[in-house]
């Protein structure tokens, strides 16, 4: 909790330091592009913290994210393909990868970064191939699919972008499952000490399909809902470096890389965080933006450091009252 409440300050303080050296910022058009990008971010945060929380780590997201969203419109409007077998294919795809990703690591004993840094150049390099590396869009074609992203909702008095919602269904769901059901304390339980959660009885292997599957889902959606959003894709870079931001995301907002802890709140507040950075490099003149990528690496350094300054106080703290 503590961890929470700490990145929810660290984001307002950003929130009103960006306000205060950016006149436009606090432009409503601006705020809503910045709930829109958060919210996106924010699915696929979630989805790489059910890994991370079991001690893994998805390098394949942005690749994932590439796929679907290059072979969406490819199938639709290259291809003829309905809108309903389109989004049950996106959907099939999503649960292979989540599974064969967990089959390695579990049956074939592969590390999650390999498995995962394989994924990353195999997916990328399958869309270049079937879309000739050209960009891939709707037109001026299906409005109303494109809806799920660009629409917006009343919600008492307020329009929320739609992807606000589907982010808002998405992490109550994470929390229930993670915080409510035996398997979301199999998932923590596991990430704290594998070998002690195979001993009490666990099925581990399982427990790690299933949070590569969620992470895979999660991923999916997010390539569906960003390419709607944006109406086109570039093979060559859609989705580039997603998973950092993703897994940025998900460290600041309390789950630590050594596994078994996490919590959705902070995972949401983690995205927030990184799309208001974001916007404040983009924003503010003096920030050069071209530093982007270097800020979202000392913000990943910082997490780990802060995690290990942590784990390392509570085990004196711990040793003392022994």
């Amino acid at each position: 909790m503590k961890k929470i409440l700490g990145i929810l300050l660290l984001l307002v303080f950003v929130f009103i330091a960006t306000s205060i050296v950016s006149e436009v910022f606090l432009d409503p058009y601006n705020l809503e592009n910045l709930l829109r990008r958060t919210a996106l971010f924010g699915i696929i945060s979630i989805g790489v913290a059910f890994v991370i929380i079991t001690g893994g780590i998805d390098l394949s997201i942005g690749s994932v994210v590439c796929l679907v969203g290059c072979g969406l419109p490819w199938m639709l409007t290259e291809q003829g393909v309905s809108v309903p077998v389109a989004l049950a294919a996106i959907l099939g795809f999503s649960l292979a990868v989540g599974f064969v990703h967990g089959i390695l690591i579990t049956k074939v004993k592969l590390q999650p970064f390999v498995v995962t840094l394989c994924g990353l150049l195999l997916y990328r390099g399958i869309t270049r191939g079937f879309t000739g590396d050209q960009s891939q869009g709707f037109s001026t074609e299906y409005k109303g699919l494109r809806e799920l992203a660009t629409g917006e909702i009343n919600v008492f008095g307020f329009d929320l972008p739609m992807p606000c919602i589907f982010l808002l269904v998405v992490a109550a769901l994470a929390g229930v499952f993670l915080n409510k059901t035996i398997y979301g304390r199999y998932l923590l339980a596991l990430g704290n000490n594998e070998e002690a959660a195979r001993f009490s009885g666990i099925n581990v292997d399982r427990m790690v399909i299933l949070a590569y599957v969620i992470c895979a889902l999660c991923s999916g959606l997010g390539g569906l809902l960003f390419v709607l959003d944006v109406n086109s894709a570039q093979p060559v870079d859609f989705g580039n470096f997603y998973e950092l931001y993703a897994i940025a995301a998900a460290v600041l907002g309390g789950c630590s890389l050594r596994g078994g802890a996490g919590t959705i709140i902070g995972v949401v507040i983690g995205a927030a965080l990184m799309q208001v950075l974001r916007n404040m490099i983009v924003l503010v003149d003096w920030i050069p933006t071209h530093i982007e990528y270097a800020i979202i690496g000392a913000v990943i350094l910082a997490g780990v450091v802060a995690d290990e300054l942590l784990k390392n106080a509570v085990a004196r703290r711990q040793a003392s009252k022994s």
